[in-house]
């Protein structure tokens, strides 16, 4: 992957962060930040293994995805 590539994935990645906050809707919070987090690993993979950004992103991903999960089982 290019390294401009990679740029523009970690520019998308805090757009969807920022966007996360601006949302109301709870559901809508955790997809969008969902997507900024993988956004992120994708761009601390592909930017040099960057630990400090891929390893917190990372779980938080998952912690999105359990709580999307254990929302739908509520409904």
């Amino acid at each position: 992957m290019s390294p401009l590539l990679a740029t523009y994935i970690g520019y998308a990645a805090s757009l969807f962060i920022v966007l996360s906050f601006a949302l109301k809707n709870l559901r809508k919070i955790r997809i969008v930040n969902l997507i900024g987090c993988a956004c992120f690993v994708v761009y601390g993979i592909y930017s040099g293994m960057l630990w400090p950004v891929i390893i917190p992103n990372g779980l938080l991903c998952f912690v999105q995805v359990y709580h999307l999960i254990a929302g739908k089982k509520e409904e």
